[in-house]
């Protein structure tokens, strides 16, 4: 079995899906943006003043994030956290999708993630550049730092900076990839055991077990990468606000 072949694009929806490109991920992407909306919109449909479960599960998300880019940016968090909330569901979703059989899991691939982590560094850019103007640049040489040592400082800051959504990407992207594939190993190495007789079916029940095992290690681990996700882009618009 290919452990790499579940992370395979495909096309989707038949002819219709081949004459624009579209592919299982982007359908993933899709069923994943409208599981969130309806998620979110049935669950405060009621406004109950003692809320049910979906409702209860909303609000929480809701004053956790606001509470999250309040505390991260300051009062100015308010302003970004509709892209702050819209970012951890959609990377969330994208986790948390890929844990489902015959599903795919968007947030495996680098293109998707440099592409999150692409917007976040131009939205943290421009956000900079419209409160700060020219004075953003300042952020590549400390207030205090020798001169002399400009000559270092700036490229290394420079370098800094630009490395951002490398890192931001590749952590979310290998996080994902390297979960799935333990699954499909440990999944195979069931199914050969359970083909060996008595003996490879009692041996496969540890196998079986970790995967068990993995699958609430994969949980914690997909809500903690958007968590880091929106984390660490509160913390960029917090210095592109800020400066230092």
């Amino acid at each position: 079995m290919d452990a790499l072949g579940q992370f395979e694009l495909h096309t989707a929806l038949g002819g219709l899906g081949r004459s624009v490109n579209f592919t299982n991920s982007n359908l993933m992407m899709v069923f994943g943006s409208a599981l969130i909306i309806a998620t979110l919109y049935y669950g405060m449909r009621p406004r109950a003043v003692v809320p049910g479960r979906f409702q209860s599960l909303a609000e929480i998300a809701y004053s956790g994030l606001f509470s999250m880019a309040e505390g991260s940016i300051g009062p100015e968090g308010r302003r970004f956290f509709p892209f702050i909330f819209t970012l951890f569901f959609f990377v969330l979703m994208g986790n948390l999708l890929g844990l489902l059989p015959y599903s795919f899991t968007y947030t495996s691939h680098i293109a998707v993630t440099f592409g999150l982590a692409l917007l976040v560094i131009v939205i943290v850019t421009a956000v900079a550049l419209h409160i700060h103007g020219m004075h953003f640049f300042s952020y590549f040489f400390p207030e205090g730092a020798p001169k002399l040592l400009a000559p270092l400082i700036i490229p290394i800051e420079v370098i800094s900076y630009l490395s951002r959504p490398v890192s931001l990407s590749i952590r979310l992207f290998a996080n994902m990839v390297a979960g799935h594939v333990m699954f499909e190993v440990f999944a195979t190495f069931v199914v050969l055991l359970g083909g060996a007789g008595v003996l490879g079916s009692a041996i496969g029940i540890l196998p079986m077990a970790l995967n068990v095992v993995l699958v609430g290690f994969e949980l914690l681990v997909a809500a903690l990468q958007a968590y880091v996700f929106a984390i660490l882009t509160c913390i960029y618009l917090h210095d592109a606000v800020h400066l230092h």
